[in-house]
């Protein structure tokens, strides 16, 4: 089963965007900042996706890519944004990287998800 990272510090949210990729049939870790997520990542090897809000108190999302990249090169992730801005360009570099603008239909996530571990 596809292990699944969900970084999110708004709790409503990241209850919800468990919940569906839950229902999607993915095994889901919450964290609600980005040290909280570094952690979990760090002992949890089999995480193939981080999904991560970008704007969260201790660690952003973007620094929590970046991290997570420098311990797994061949992790996924979906940064989540209310603001419109690019990654850094250290960023672009990765894989796989997609973004979801806030608001987003929660389903499109898990198809996200779904799409992006089904690649190589």
């Amino acid at each position: 089963m596809s292990q699944v990272l969900v970084a999110e510090d708004e709790a409503m949210l990241r209850i919800i965007a468990v919940e569906t990729l839950e229902d999607s049939g993915f095994t889901v870790f919450p964290a609600g900042d980005g040290e909280e997520a570094l952690a979990i990542l760090k002992e949890n090897p089999g995480i193939q996706v981080l999904v991560s809000d970008i704007k969260m108190p201790r660690m952003d999302g973007y620094a929590l890519a970046e991290a997570g990249l420098a311990l797994r090169p061949e992790l996924k992730i979906v940064l989540m944004t209310g603001y419109a801005q690019d990654p850094p360009p250290s960023l672009l570099k990765a894989r796989e990287i997609k973004t979801l603008h806030k608001p987003f239909d929660l389903e499109r996530l898990s198809e996200m998800v779904g799409q992006m571990l089904a690649r190589p």
